[in-house]
Protein backbone atom coordinates (compact mmCIF):
# COMPACT_ATOMS: atom_id res chain seq x y z
CA UNK A 1 0.00 0.00 0.00
CA UNK A 2 1.40 3.38 -0.91
CA UNK A 3 2.27 5.87 1.81
CA UNK A 4 1.12 9.48 1.95
CA UNK A 5 2.45 11.32 -1.09
CA UNK A 6 5.16 13.93 -0.76
CA UNK A 7 4.15 17.05 -2.68
CA UNK A 8 6.61 19.48 -1.07
CA UNK A 9 9.44 19.98 -3.57
CA UNK A 10 12.11 20.40 -0.88
CA UNK A 11 11.15 17.14 0.80
CA UNK A 12 11.11 15.29 -2.52
CA UNK A 13 14.53 16.67 -3.49
CA UNK A 14 15.96 15.67 -0.10
CA UNK A 15 14.56 12.16 -0.54
CA UNK A 16 16.00 11.98 -4.07
CA UNK A 17 19.46 13.08 -3.01
CA UNK A 18 19.47 10.68 -0.05
CA UNK A 19 18.43 7.81 -2.30
CA UNK A 20 21.02 8.72 -4.94
CA UNK A 21 23.79 8.58 -2.32
CA UNK A 22 22.43 5.36 -0.80
CA UNK A 23 22.60 3.59 -4.17
CA UNK A 24 26.04 5.13 -4.85
CA UNK A 25 24.64 6.90 -7.89
CA UNK A 26 26.52 10.05 -6.97
CA UNK A 27 29.57 8.32 -8.50
CA UNK A 28 28.30 9.17 -11.98
CA UNK A 29 27.08 12.73 -11.43
CA UNK A 30 30.45 14.34 -12.13
CA UNK A 31 30.48 12.81 -15.61
CA UNK A 32 27.12 14.24 -16.67
CA UNK A 33 27.14 17.42 -18.77
CA UNK A 34 25.22 20.55 -17.89
CA UNK A 35 21.53 20.24 -18.72
CA UNK A 36 21.27 16.56 -17.72
CA UNK A 37 18.28 15.44 -15.70
CA UNK A 38 16.70 12.45 -14.02
CA UNK A 39 13.19 11.43 -15.05
CA UNK A 40 10.66 8.62 -14.89
CA UNK A 41 9.72 5.86 -12.48
CA UNK A 42 12.58 6.43 -10.04
CA UNK A 43 11.24 9.88 -9.14
CA UNK A 44 7.65 8.64 -9.18
CA UNK A 45 8.38 5.81 -6.75
CA UNK A 46 10.23 8.05 -4.33
CA UNK A 47 7.29 10.47 -4.27
CA UNK A 48 4.90 7.55 -3.67
CA UNK A 49 7.12 6.14 -0.92
CA UNK A 50 7.59 2.88 -2.84
CA UNK A 51 10.65 0.69 -2.59
CA UNK A 52 10.86 -1.28 -5.86
CA UNK A 53 12.79 -4.56 -5.89
CA UNK A 54 14.97 -3.31 -8.75
CA UNK A 55 16.22 0.27 -9.02
CA UNK A 56 16.08 1.67 -12.57
CA UNK A 57 17.21 5.18 -13.44
CA UNK A 58 16.44 7.12 -16.59
CA UNK A 59 18.86 9.97 -17.24
CA UNK A 60 18.60 12.35 -20.19
CA UNK A 61 21.67 14.21 -21.47
CA UNK A 62 21.74 16.99 -24.11
CA UNK A 63 23.81 14.83 -26.55
CA UNK A 64 26.53 12.18 -26.90
CA UNK A 65 24.84 9.63 -24.63
CA UNK A 66 26.97 6.74 -25.93
CA UNK A 67 30.26 8.54 -25.34
CA UNK A 68 29.13 9.66 -21.89
CA UNK A 69 28.00 6.16 -20.98
CA UNK A 70 31.32 4.65 -22.05
CA UNK A 71 33.26 7.19 -20.04
CA UNK A 72 31.18 6.56 -16.91
CA UNK A 73 31.49 2.78 -17.25
CA UNK A 74 35.27 2.98 -17.70
CA UNK A 75 35.71 5.23 -14.68
CA UNK A 76 33.53 3.32 -12.24
CA UNK A 77 34.43 -0.13 -13.60
CA UNK A 78 30.92 -1.20 -14.53
CA UNK A 79 29.34 -3.12 -17.39
CA UNK A 80 28.06 -1.05 -20.31
CA UNK A 81 25.79 -1.93 -23.24
CA UNK A 82 24.21 0.01 -26.11
CA UNK A 83 20.44 -0.49 -26.14
CA UNK A 84 19.74 1.62 -29.24
CA UNK A 85 22.67 2.88 -31.31
CA UNK A 86 20.56 5.02 -33.63
CA UNK A 87 18.75 6.86 -30.83
CA UNK A 88 21.81 6.72 -28.56
CA UNK A 89 20.42 4.89 -25.56
CA UNK A 90 22.86 3.06 -23.29
CA UNK A 91 22.67 1.08 -20.06
CA UNK A 92 25.19 0.99 -17.23
CA UNK A 93 25.06 -1.70 -14.53
CA UNK A 94 26.06 -0.40 -11.10
CA UNK A 95 25.71 -3.09 -8.44
CA UNK A 96 22.04 -4.10 -8.75
CA UNK A 97 21.00 -0.84 -10.40
CA UNK A 98 20.25 -0.19 -14.07
CA UNK A 99 21.15 3.29 -15.29
CA UNK A 100 19.78 4.15 -18.73
CA UNK A 101 21.21 7.24 -20.42
CA UNK A 102 19.59 8.73 -23.51
CA UNK A 103 19.90 11.85 -25.64
CA UNK A 104 17.37 14.63 -25.32
CA UNK A 105 15.27 14.40 -28.48
CA UNK A 106 13.50 17.76 -28.34
CA UNK A 107 14.98 21.22 -28.31
CA UNK A 108 13.64 21.79 -24.79
CA UNK A 109 13.25 19.68 -21.65
CA UNK A 110 9.53 20.39 -21.69
CA UNK A 111 9.34 19.00 -25.22
CA UNK A 112 11.06 15.82 -24.09
CA UNK A 113 8.80 15.41 -21.08
CA UNK A 114 5.72 15.96 -23.25
CA UNK A 115 6.66 12.89 -25.31
CA UNK A 116 6.75 10.51 -22.34
CA UNK A 117 3.99 7.99 -21.70
CA UNK A 118 2.15 9.44 -18.68
CA UNK A 119 2.26 12.63 -16.65
CA UNK A 120 3.32 10.72 -13.52
CA UNK A 121 6.49 9.65 -15.36
CA UNK A 122 7.18 13.13 -16.75
CA UNK A 123 8.57 14.77 -13.61
CA UNK A 124 12.23 15.72 -14.00
CA UNK A 125 14.97 16.41 -11.47
CA UNK A 126 17.47 18.88 -12.94
CA UNK A 127 20.92 17.97 -11.63
CA UNK A 128 22.46 21.43 -12.23
CA UNK A 129 19.77 23.40 -10.46
CA UNK A 130 18.77 20.70 -7.95
CA UNK A 131 15.12 21.37 -8.63
CA UNK A 132 12.04 19.56 -9.89
CA UNK A 133 10.51 20.41 -13.24
CA UNK A 134 6.88 19.34 -13.65
CA UNK A 135 5.29 21.06 -16.67
CA UNK A 136 2.57 18.38 -17.10
CA UNK A 137 1.29 18.41 -13.49
CA UNK A 138 2.49 14.90 -12.77
CA UNK A 139 2.75 15.71 -9.05
CA UNK A 140 -0.95 16.56 -8.93
CA UNK A 141 -1.84 13.34 -10.77
CA UNK A 142 0.25 11.35 -8.28
CA UNK A 143 -1.61 13.05 -5.45
CA UNK A 144 -5.03 12.07 -6.84
CA UNK A 145 -3.88 8.65 -8.16
CA UNK A 146 -4.78 9.47 -11.76
CA UNK A 147 -3.20 8.02 -14.89
CA UNK A 148 -3.22 10.58 -17.69
CA UNK A 149 -1.22 11.20 -20.86
CA UNK A 150 -0.26 14.52 -22.40
CA UNK A 151 -0.77 13.24 -25.94
CA UNK A 152 -2.48 10.10 -27.24
CA UNK A 153 0.27 9.90 -29.88
CA UNK A 154 2.67 9.08 -27.05
CA UNK A 155 0.84 5.79 -26.64
CA UNK A 156 0.57 5.09 -30.36
CA UNK A 157 4.33 5.56 -30.70
CA UNK A 158 4.64 2.49 -28.49
CA UNK A 159 1.28 0.69 -28.17
CA UNK A 160 2.60 -1.37 -25.26
CA UNK A 161 1.86 1.73 -23.22
CA UNK A 162 -1.83 0.89 -23.63
CA UNK A 163 -1.24 -2.27 -21.62
CA UNK A 164 1.01 -0.45 -19.20
CA UNK A 165 -2.05 1.54 -18.09
CA UNK A 166 -3.37 -1.63 -16.47
CA UNK A 167 -0.01 -2.30 -14.89
CA UNK A 168 -0.27 1.01 -13.04
CA UNK A 169 -3.78 0.10 -11.94
CA UNK A 170 -2.42 -3.19 -10.59
CA UNK A 171 0.79 -1.94 -9.01
CA UNK A 172 -0.22 1.56 -7.88
CA UNK A 173 -4.03 1.29 -7.56
CA UNK A 174 -4.43 4.26 -9.93
CA UNK A 175 -7.55 5.31 -11.81
CA UNK A 176 -7.36 5.76 -15.57
CA UNK A 177 -8.49 9.10 -16.97
CA UNK A 178 -11.85 8.85 -18.80
CA UNK A 179 -10.41 10.28 -22.03
CA UNK A 180 -7.65 7.70 -21.84
CA UNK A 181 -10.21 4.91 -21.36
CA UNK A 182 -12.01 6.01 -24.54
CA UNK A 183 -8.72 6.07 -26.40
CA UNK A 184 -7.86 2.55 -25.20
CA UNK A 185 -11.22 1.22 -26.39
CA UNK A 186 -10.65 2.62 -29.87
CA UNK A 187 -7.00 1.59 -30.20
CA UNK A 188 -6.63 -1.67 -28.30
CA UNK A 189 -6.01 -3.61 -31.51
CA UNK A 190 -2.71 -1.69 -31.85
CA UNK A 191 -1.35 -3.98 -29.12
CA UNK A 192 -0.92 -6.67 -31.75
CA UNK A 193 1.84 -4.57 -33.31
CA UNK A 194 3.94 -5.09 -30.18
CA UNK A 195 6.45 -7.91 -29.74
CA UNK A 196 4.81 -10.86 -28.00
CA UNK A 197 7.54 -11.07 -25.37
CA UNK A 198 6.89 -7.48 -24.28
CA UNK A 199 3.16 -8.14 -23.90
CA UNK A 200 3.94 -11.27 -21.90
CA UNK A 201 6.21 -9.26 -19.58
CA UNK A 202 3.53 -6.63 -18.91
CA UNK A 203 0.87 -9.27 -18.29
CA UNK A 204 3.10 -10.89 -15.68
CA UNK A 205 3.53 -7.52 -13.96
CA UNK A 206 -0.23 -6.94 -14.04
CA UNK A 207 -1.27 -10.28 -12.55
CA UNK A 208 1.36 -10.09 -9.81
CA UNK A 209 0.44 -6.57 -8.68
CA UNK A 210 -1.14 -5.85 -5.31
CA UNK A 211 -4.33 -4.67 -7.02
CA UNK A 212 -4.32 -7.22 -9.83
CA UNK A 213 -8.05 -7.89 -9.48
CA UNK A 214 -8.95 -4.30 -10.42
CA UNK A 215 -6.67 -4.41 -13.46
CA UNK A 216 -7.96 -7.78 -14.65
CA UNK A 217 -11.56 -6.60 -14.29
CA UNK A 218 -10.75 -3.59 -16.45
CA UNK A 219 -9.00 -5.73 -19.05
CA UNK A 220 -12.03 -8.01 -19.21
CA UNK A 221 -14.60 -5.20 -19.21
CA UNK A 222 -12.79 -3.36 -22.00
CA UNK A 223 -12.19 -6.63 -23.85
CA UNK A 224 -8.57 -5.62 -24.40
CA UNK A 225 -7.56 -8.86 -26.05
CA UNK A 226 -10.68 -9.23 -28.15
CA UNK A 227 -12.03 -12.32 -26.43
CA UNK A 228 -15.32 -12.39 -28.37
CA UNK A 229 -14.23 -15.61 -30.06
CA UNK A 230 -13.82 -17.35 -26.72
CA UNK A 231 -17.52 -17.79 -25.97
CA UNK A 232 -17.35 -21.57 -26.42
CA UNK A 233 -13.89 -22.07 -24.97
CA UNK A 234 -13.80 -19.60 -22.11
CA UNK A 235 -14.70 -20.20 -18.52
CA UNK A 236 -14.82 -16.68 -17.23
CA UNK A 237 -16.18 -16.21 -13.74
CA UNK A 238 -17.73 -13.17 -12.12
CA UNK A 239 -14.52 -11.99 -10.48
CA UNK A 240 -16.29 -9.43 -8.31
CA UNK A 241 -18.36 -12.09 -6.52
CA UNK A 242 -15.43 -14.26 -5.49
CA UNK A 243 -14.40 -14.30 -1.83
CA UNK A 244 -10.64 -13.88 -2.13
CA UNK A 245 -10.30 -13.56 1.65
CA UNK A 246 -10.44 -17.35 1.93
CA UNK A 247 -6.86 -17.68 0.67
CA UNK A 248 -4.01 -16.21 2.67
CA UNK A 249 -1.49 -13.65 1.45
CA UNK A 250 1.17 -16.18 0.51
CA UNK A 251 -1.39 -18.19 -1.49
CA UNK A 252 -2.63 -15.05 -3.21
CA UNK A 253 0.87 -14.13 -4.35
CA UNK A 254 1.61 -17.65 -5.56
CA UNK A 255 -1.68 -18.81 -7.10
CA UNK A 256 -3.82 -15.82 -8.07
CA UNK A 257 -1.59 -14.85 -11.04
CA UNK A 258 -2.29 -18.17 -12.78
CA UNK A 259 -5.98 -17.85 -11.98
CA UNK A 260 -6.09 -14.34 -13.48
CA UNK A 261 -4.15 -15.39 -16.58
CA UNK A 262 -6.69 -18.15 -17.16
CA UNK A 263 -9.43 -15.50 -16.95
CA UNK A 264 -7.86 -13.32 -19.65
CA UNK A 265 -6.53 -15.78 -22.22
CA UNK A 266 -7.40 -19.03 -23.92
CA UNK A 267 -4.75 -21.65 -24.70
CA UNK A 268 -4.16 -20.45 -28.25
CA UNK A 269 -3.53 -16.89 -27.07
CA UNK A 270 -1.08 -18.08 -24.42
CA UNK A 271 0.86 -19.98 -27.06
CA UNK A 272 0.91 -16.99 -29.41
CA UNK A 273 2.15 -14.73 -26.63
CA UNK A 274 4.95 -17.18 -25.81
CA UNK A 275 3.87 -18.00 -22.29
CA UNK A 276 5.87 -20.73 -20.62
CA UNK A 277 4.96 -24.36 -21.17
CA UNK A 278 4.29 -24.68 -17.44
CA UNK A 279 1.78 -21.77 -17.49
CA UNK A 280 0.03 -23.16 -20.56
CA UNK A 281 -0.19 -26.62 -18.99
CA UNK A 282 -1.68 -25.15 -15.82
CA UNK A 283 -4.37 -23.37 -17.81
CA UNK A 284 -5.13 -26.51 -19.81
CA UNK A 285 -5.66 -28.47 -16.60
CA UNK A 286 -7.77 -25.73 -15.00
CA UNK A 287 -10.00 -25.68 -18.06
CA UNK A 288 -10.19 -29.47 -18.28
CA UNK A 289 -11.51 -29.85 -14.75
CA UNK A 290 -13.75 -26.81 -14.95
CA UNK A 291 -15.47 -28.18 -18.05
CA UNK A 292 -16.00 -31.48 -16.26
CA UNK A 293 -17.47 -29.61 -13.30
CA UNK A 294 -19.91 -27.89 -15.63
CA UNK A 295 -21.19 -31.26 -16.81
CA UNK A 296 -21.08 -33.11 -13.51
CA UNK A 297 -21.58 -32.14 -9.87
CA UNK A 298 -18.41 -32.63 -7.83
CA UNK A 299 -20.38 -34.88 -5.45
CA UNK A 300 -21.02 -37.23 -8.38
CA UNK A 301 -17.33 -37.64 -9.24
CA UNK A 302 -16.13 -41.22 -9.03
CA UNK A 303 -13.21 -42.09 -6.77
CA UNK A 304 -10.96 -42.31 -9.80
CA UNK A 305 -12.05 -38.90 -11.10
CA UNK A 306 -11.53 -37.23 -7.73
CA UNK A 307 -8.14 -38.88 -7.33
CA UNK A 308 -7.08 -37.83 -10.84
CA UNK A 309 -8.16 -34.25 -10.13
CA UNK A 310 -5.96 -34.03 -7.05
CA UNK A 311 -3.00 -35.64 -8.77
CA UNK A 312 -3.13 -33.17 -11.65
CA UNK A 313 -3.94 -30.03 -9.64
CA UNK A 314 -2.02 -30.76 -6.44
CA UNK A 315 0.74 -28.18 -6.94
CA UNK A 316 -1.63 -25.28 -7.70
CA UNK A 317 -5.03 -26.26 -6.30
CA UNK A 318 -5.76 -22.76 -4.85
CA UNK A 319 -5.86 -21.52 -8.46
CA UNK A 320 -8.79 -23.88 -9.01
CA UNK A 321 -10.98 -23.58 -5.91
CA UNK A 322 -12.97 -20.62 -7.25
CA UNK A 323 -14.54 -22.95 -9.81
CA UNK A 324 -15.96 -25.10 -7.00
CA UNK A 325 -19.31 -24.51 -5.30
CA UNK A 326 -18.90 -21.80 -2.66
CA UNK A 327 -19.70 -24.16 0.23
CA UNK A 328 -16.76 -26.44 -0.66
CA UNK A 329 -14.01 -23.92 -1.22
CA UNK A 330 -12.85 -23.41 2.36
CA UNK A 331 -12.95 -27.12 3.19
CA UNK A 332 -10.83 -27.91 0.13
CA UNK A 333 -8.34 -25.21 1.11
CA UNK A 334 -8.02 -26.56 4.65
CA UNK A 335 -7.45 -30.07 3.35
CA UNK A 336 -4.95 -28.90 0.74
CA UNK A 337 -3.00 -27.04 3.44
CA UNK A 338 -2.64 -30.33 5.32
CA UNK A 339 0.35 -32.03 3.72
CA UNK A 340 -0.64 -35.30 5.40
CA UNK A 341 -3.96 -35.45 3.55
CA UNK A 342 -3.23 -38.27 1.11
CA UNK A 343 -6.10 -37.42 -1.23
CA UNK A 344 -5.07 -33.79 -1.68
CA UNK A 345 -1.38 -34.76 -1.71
CA UNK A 346 -1.20 -38.22 -3.28
CA UNK A 347 1.81 -40.28 -2.21
CA UNK A 348 2.76 -43.92 -1.71
CA UNK A 349 3.91 -46.26 1.03
CA UNK A 350 5.96 -48.24 -1.48
CA UNK A 351 8.27 -47.03 -4.21
CA UNK A 352 9.05 -48.69 -7.50
CA UNK A 353 12.35 -50.18 -6.30
CA UNK A 354 10.69 -51.94 -3.36
CA UNK A 355 7.98 -53.37 -5.62
CA UNK A 356 10.49 -54.54 -8.24
CA UNK A 357 12.61 -56.22 -5.56
CA UNK A 358 9.71 -57.97 -3.81
CA UNK A 359 7.65 -58.97 -6.82
CA UNK A 360 10.18 -59.26 -9.66
CA UNK A 361 8.33 -56.63 -11.73
CA UNK A 362 10.22 -54.64 -14.33
CA UNK A 363 9.82 -50.98 -15.24
CA UNK A 364 6.80 -50.49 -17.46
CA UNK A 365 3.04 -49.86 -17.60
CA UNK A 366 2.23 -52.62 -15.09
CA UNK A 367 4.46 -51.04 -12.44
CA UNK A 368 2.89 -47.63 -13.09
CA UNK A 369 -0.63 -49.01 -12.76
CA UNK A 370 0.24 -50.74 -9.49
CA UNK A 371 1.77 -47.59 -7.99
CA UNK A 372 -1.32 -45.63 -9.07
CA UNK A 373 -3.61 -48.20 -7.43
CA UNK A 374 -1.66 -48.19 -4.15
CA UNK A 375 -1.59 -44.40 -4.05
CA UNK A 376 -5.36 -44.27 -4.56
CA UNK A 377 -5.92 -46.86 -1.84
CA UNK A 378 -3.83 -44.72 0.54
CA UNK A 379 -5.74 -41.57 -0.46
CA UNK A 380 -9.05 -43.20 0.47
CA UNK A 381 -7.66 -44.58 3.75
CA UNK A 382 -7.77 -48.21 2.76
CA UNK A 383 -4.08 -48.58 3.54
CA UNK A 384 -2.44 -47.89 6.90
CA UNK A 385 1.10 -49.23 6.81
CA UNK A 386 3.88 -50.82 4.78
CA UNK A 387 2.77 -54.42 5.42
CA UNK A 388 -0.76 -53.70 4.22
CA UNK A 389 0.67 -52.08 1.09
CA UNK A 390 2.79 -55.16 0.38
CA UNK A 391 -0.23 -57.43 0.89
CA UNK A 392 -2.46 -55.36 -1.41
CA UNK A 393 0.26 -55.15 -4.01
CA UNK A 394 0.55 -58.95 -4.01
CA UNK A 395 -3.22 -59.36 -4.46
CA UNK A 396 -3.29 -56.76 -7.24
CA UNK A 397 -0.46 -58.47 -9.13
CA UNK A 398 -2.19 -61.84 -8.88
CA UNK A 399 -5.31 -60.32 -10.41
CA UNK A 400 -3.73 -58.06 -13.02
CA UNK A 401 -0.37 -59.47 -14.07
CA UNK A 402 -0.38 -61.23 -17.49
CA UNK A 403 -0.86 -64.98 -17.16
CA UNK A 404 1.71 -67.19 -18.86
CA UNK A 405 0.68 -70.60 -20.22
Amino acid sequence: MKSSIQTDHTLIINELETSIKFHKLDLILGFLPKGSYLVGGYIRDIILGREPEKVDLDIVVPSNAIAIGKKIAENIGSKFIILDEKREVVRIFLNHTYIDIANQVSSTIEGDLSSRDFSINSIAFLFDKKCLFDPLNGLKDLEISLLRTHSKNNLLNDPLRILRCFRFVSELNFKIDFDLIDFIKKNKEKLYLVAKERINYEIQKIVHGENALNAVLLIKNLNIFGADNLSEDSFFLDLEKINYAEINQEEKEKFLPSFFISQIFDIESLEKLKFSKAEIEKTKLLRKWHFLLEKKNIAQFTESERFALHRELEMFLPSFIFYLPQNLQLDWLYRWRDNDDKLFHPSNLLNGDVIKKNFKIKDGPLLGELLHYLSKELAYKRLNNFDEAIYKAKLWIEQNAPKCD
